[in-house]
């Protein structure tokens, strides 16, 4: 089957970052396809390069990245949500006048045009939120 991941809140705010991420890689082990992961709301937090969790707690933001460059999993943040929460890439920062940027790659600044085309693409769109 081919799933996409929909996360809507903030690592370490709730269960619900961990519990994607968790998902999303017993998904692959079993062989499943995962088309993309978006991250919407405060869930561009998830994005965030700057994040700097102790060290007794799990990385997410390394997690997501490392997830996505085992498997080839494209992570989704939407832009109008990032740039509202401060997250920038480096093409935004330069288009905003600012002097650097804050979302750390492989995620990608997309629209919601995305989300709408993993929605249609994938056999289920998974949601993890509050």
């Amino acid at each position: 089957m081919r799933y996409a991941i929909l996360l809507l809140d903030a690592p370490y705010t709730s269960q619900a970052a961990h519990s994607a991420l968790r998902f999303t890689r017993a998904l692959l082990a079993k062989g499943h396809v995962v088309d993309g992961v978006f991250f919407y709301h405060d869930g561009v937090h998830n994005a965030a390069r700057l994040a700097a969790p102790p060290q007794d707690e799990p990385h997410l933001v390394d997690a997501w990245t490392e997830l996505a460059r085992e498997h080839a999993v494209p992570l989704q943040v939407c832009i109008a949500a990032a740039l509202r929460r401060g997250l920038l890439d480096e093409q935004e920062a330069a288009r905003h006048g600012k002097q650097g940027c804050s979302v750390e790659p492989p995620f990608e600044l997309t629209g919601l045009g995305q989300l709408v085309d993993l929605g249609l693409r994938c056999d289920r769109l998974i949601t993890f939120g509050p």
